[in-house]
């Protein structure tokens, strides 16, 4: 069952729902088995340009404030973001002075000039955790130059965060499985985007990333094998495909049925959402409780 509790916001009640949560990798907190994803904040649907415009228009300081305060008053308690530092870092510290208290599960930021740099940075910002960037963690990968990606999570182990690496490619989580590689946690997409060299539009600004990526039926159930097989907490993304899976709520219910039930009791989804024509936070809410049955309903 959902429950609510109340926090006072200045002189103002404010209704939040709790939701499902479990121990997050090797620390004492706990996260919402819900987790937001930061893409359509940063203007990245990896479905066209058009809605990635959309996005940018809607998500001014003062909507992204909103959306995140929402997100707390929904019950979510987390959000996926990558750690750049003129829209992430920026967007937080105005939610953080008005009161929020979102964890932040970090990405690296691969555009930086100096990707170590920006984990102290980031660091710095009080994320509970880091990981790396899945995009360029597939780029090295399929150079064959995947032992690189150890040397910055040496440095986010070094800062004393939660250590993550993201990837869309699980022979990548197979092989540092196998490596011994030391990782608290997996961000693992459900569809491998990168079975050819490809860069985030984020990191790229102009390049039309979204043409290149493959959204293939058997990749969830073969990134969900791995998943299952590995103990370490598996952030599970992309459930939707990326819009894909959006058509109608009753495919966006099957799709969260799917993940839930083929993912570890102790691991999580984090999707993105875009609230400009639909409510979809409290949309993906009533999916996510339906799926682990947990819907007051």
């Amino acid at each position: 069952m959902a429950h609510e509790s109340i926090r006072r916001v200045g002189n103002e009640k404010q209704i939040m729902k709790t939701f499902p949560t479990v121990k997050f990798a090797n620390s004492d907190i706990y996260v919402t088995r819900l987790i937001s994803g930061g893409n359509p904040l940063c203007g990245y649907s990896h479905y066209s340009t058009e809605l990635d415009q959309k996005m940018l228009d809607y998500f001014t300081d003062e909507q992204v404030v909103t959306y995140l305060q929402t997100l707390e008053a929904s019950g979510i308690n987390t959000i996926q973001a990558r750690g750049d530092y003129h829209r992430v870092l920026h967007w937080l510290e105005l939610f953080r002075r008005r009161g929020g208290n979102l964890h932040w599960v970090a990405q690296t930021a691969s555009e930086m000039h100096n990707v170590f740099q920006n984990i102290k940075i980031i660091a710095a910002a009080e994320p509970i955790a880091i990981y790396h960037h899945g995009s360029r963690t597939d780029k090295y990968w399929l150079e064959g130059r995947i032992e690189k990606v150890n040397d910055y999570l040496k440095c986010i182990r070094d800062t004393g965060l939660q250590v993550g690496l993201g990837t869309h490619t699980p022979e990548v989580i197979e092989y540092a499985e196998e490596k011994g590689w030391d990782i608290d946690f997996y961000m693992a997409c459900f569809y491998n985007i990168n079975r050819q060299p490809r860069e985030s539009a984020l990191v790229n600004p102009g390049k039309k990333a979204c043409a290149k990526e493959e959204f293939l039926p058997q990749d969830p159930p073969r990134m969900c094998e791995v998943i299952r097989n590995t103990r370490k907490t598996c952030l599970a993304f992309k459930i939707l495909a990326a819009s894909r899976q959006c058509e109608t709520q009753q495919k966006v219910a099957e799709a969260f049925r799917f993940a839930f039930a083929n993912i570890k009791s102790e691991d999580a989804v984090v999707v993105g959402m875009f609230p400009e024509e639909q409510d979809q936070i409290s949309l993906n809410v009533q999916h996510a409780l339906t799926a682990l049955n947990l819907n007051d309903g």
